[in-house]
């Protein structure tokens, strides 16, 4: 917020929470910034009526009355975007929480002015482009390495396009002018490090790519039977206590993205305490460096000011797209859209606006695909050709775990890949608890080549077979609960074991284990195969005589079980136990 222009001043008439009604406003614009009472708290404009404007707060407003001054700053919420903002962790609006607590203490003191980026610090620019050339919007003229792990790259804002006719080397701050362009009407525009971003429109691109490549997880249940592409959208929607903040945390974790943003929108403050303590701590598992290196933070927890939390989501989708604009891997973590949603019933219900479905507004299927539609993969603006791809994976806590939430129905709308968490998985530890027969994803067909080349073989193929058995062993657990599973035929009995070993010995994955927390492609490729195959084996042995009991307690299924705790760099030994499970079960 510094450097601020105020041009219009209105006039307080009405406070009703978070939501403030100043008169005197006729020349404001829907979004622009406010400082509203003496306090000088942040706002922003939500609603013109004539003269008057409805304004959500951002910060507290106990003690805020009609008659104190309102302040238009006549530009929208922006963040700013530039080096220094990986390793940050930044409240709803983009203050820096450290600089803040150096200034005011453990608490947010209303008002306080902290700038996002460290004006004080220097980085050291190198440029790439020289004196005379010609740039273009989105074009990279310089580097800088913001952390060990990420190297910031210095772009041409998207409204400017002309000559080069300055560029520098060295040191600077990110206010400091490090290039001047003269644009196609003969101005001349100083460029710093960073620039200005309103953070509730789309940062542009040259075109849109369909998702094709697969963004790995390490986790098994979502790679192998429900995964999402790099640029797509997923959604994990359960109930309270089946582990959706796990799951979001292990995905920022183990994710094949080069830059993760964490928003945590109204999350419990022990959980985001969790997250920035364990952040530092946790080791990036290409580098070796800690995950903090490549992370944002931002952390709006359920004891700040409601209004802020509805314009978190927006903050941290706009870093992403910035980082996505330097041609970078980026995936975005919202926890949790349902309380960003509730935020906006709060604010549209002070509006006065008409309730939609359960009290929140009619506008909340818009609200919720323009926040999922953000997320793509792209061929970003430029001269030289360089892809980004922005990953979104929304959680989705509805009340009561009912998933006919307004909200969950509207996510289910627009994102391709549905993880449903389920109560009933959580009960039995089994976790990850994504319910594997109402999860869906709908990248299946567009990462088919992706796959083929990475494994070598139908690998859609072999899902698809192990699916088939878990769906059977459904059917089957009825008649099981109805008459006994010793009515069963052996043929059915032996499924049942099969379909047993691919939720135990496969789907169940350990987040606290320190070898089972992340299994790489290539090892979930040959944990499936081996199961897979093993089934194949005892059936054939069943159809040739061999009694059941023996294919039941056959020696090897106990090292079978413990397959998944095979280290990364002894995979070819799940290849000799399959070999071993084919020899054993012919001397039988």
């Amino acid at each position: 917020m510094n450097n601020e222009q105020t041009t219009l001043k209105g006039e307080i008439v009405r406070v009703s929470g978070p939501l403030v009604v100043a008169r005197g406003m006729n020349r404001c614009k829907m979004y622009d910034v406010v400082r509203v009472g003496d306090l000088g708290l942040i706002g922003e404009i939500i609603e013109l009526r004539g003269d008057r404007a409805s304004i959500q707060v951002y910060e507290d407003t106990a003690g805020i009355g009609p008659g104190e001054l309102v302040v238009s700053i006549d530009r929208p919420l922006t963040v700013e975007l530039g080096p220094g903002l990986i390793e940050s962790i930044f409240d709803g609006i983009q203050r820096p929480l450290d600089k803040v607590m150096e200034k005011t203490g453990d608490l947010i003191t209303r008002g306080v002015d902290v700038p996002a980026l460290d004006r004080g610090k220097k980085w050291e620019f190198q440029p790439l482009p020289k004196k005379g050339d010609r740039v273009v919007p989105g074009q990279i003229i310089g580097t800088v390495q913001e952390s060990t792990l990420v190297e910031h790259r210095v772009m041409i804002p998207p409204d400017l396009e002309g000559e080069l006719v300055e560029i520098s080397s060295g040191a600077f701050t990110v206010e400091e002018t490090i290039a001047r362009v003269k644009g196609k009407g003969g101005e001349i525009r100083d460029i710093r490090m960073y620039q200005r971003w309103p953070v509730r429109k789309a940062r542009p691109y040259k075109k849109r790519m369909a998702p094709n490549k697969l963004l790995s997880t390490g986790q098994r249940v979502i790679d192998t039977f429900f995964p999402v592409a790099k640029g797509g959208t997923a959604s994990i929607p359960g109930p309270f206590g089946s582990g959706i903040s796990v799951v979001q945390h292990q995905l920022a974790k183990w994710a094949d993205a080069e830059i993760i943003v964490y928003i945590g929108c109204g999350e419990r403050g022990n959980e985001m305490t969790d997250v920035l303590l364990e952040f530092p701590e946790l080791k990036d598992p290409k580098s070796g460096e800690p995950l903090m290196k490549r992370t944002v933070l931002v952390a709006n927890t359920s004891n700040m000011p409601v209004a802020a939390r509805e314009a978190s989501i927006y903050t941290g989708i706009t870093i992403a797209e910035y980082f996505r604009d330097m041609g970078y891997s980026v995936a975005v973590m919202a926890d949790s859209t349902s309380r960003w949603a509730e935020a906006l019933r709060e604010i549209s219900g002070r509006l006065e606006e008409m309730p939609g479905e359960e009290g929140y507004p009619a506008y909340l299927p818009t609200k919720t695909a323009e926040f999922y539609e953000r997320a793509g993969r792209v061929s970003c603006l430029g001269k030289e050709e360089r892809e980004g791809t922005l990953t979104v994976i929304g959680a989705v806590s509805p009340p009561g775990g009912d998933l006919s939430d307004p909200v969950v129905q509207a996510t289910l709308k627009v994102v391709k890949v549905y993880w449903g968490l389920d109560s009933k998985l959580a009960y039995r530890r089994h976790f990850p608890a994504i319910n594997w027969l109402i999860s869906y994803s709908l990248y299946l067909d567009a990462l088919k080549k992706y796959f083929e080349t990475e494994t070598g073989m139908d690998w859609l193929g072999l899902r698809s077979r192990a699916m088939q058995l878990l769906e059977k062993e459904a059917e089957l657990e009825e008649i099981v609960r109805l008459v006994g599973r010793d009515t069963l035929s052996p043929h059915d009995q032996l499924l049942l074991e099969s379909a047993k070993s691919i939720r135990e010995d496969f789907l169940h994955q350990i987040a606290f284990d320190e070898i089972d927390t992340y299994s790489s492609f290539r090892k979930q490729q040959k944990l499936l195969s081996l199961i897979m195959d093993s089934h194949d084996v005892f059936m054939s042995a069943l159809e040739r005589g061999v009694a059941l009991e023996k294919l039941v307690d056959f020696p090897l299924r106990e090292e079978i079980a413990r397959a998944k705790y095979t280290l990364e760099e002894n995979l070819d030994e799940l290849d000799a136990l399959a070999g071993r499970v084919k020899e054993e079960v012919d001397k039988l």
